[in-house]
């Protein structure tokens, strides 16, 4: 399930307007410099790549996004319950 992570940062990338090669597992999506709209479009592309669906509601949902490693443990989450293959 490492391909996850590597999954997820390639799109973070992708969205991000000043990519970084140093993007790890406890990278904070602030200092990421990703604004609400591109973070929309990440769960979008997310969501499509893995083939589950995110709930998020920015009121609640902040905990589980705030760095690199927490959006990898929630996908691997909605992966597991829902027995979807990673199609990373």
């Amino acid at each position: 399930m490492e391909d996850v992570a590597t999954k997820i940062i390639e799109i973070l990338k992708k969205h991000m307007k000043e990519p970084r090669d140093d993007i790890g597992l406890s990278t904070a999506l602030t200092d990421l410099k990703i604004e609400s709209l591109d973070l929309a479009m990440i769960v979008f592309d997310i969501e499509d790549s893995f083939g589950i669906q995110i709930p998020y509601n920015a009121n609640e949902e902040v905990e589980d996004f705030k760095t690199v490693g927490s959006v990898v443990d929630r996908v691997k989450q909605l992966l597991e319950s829902s027995g979807a293959p990673a199609k990373a």
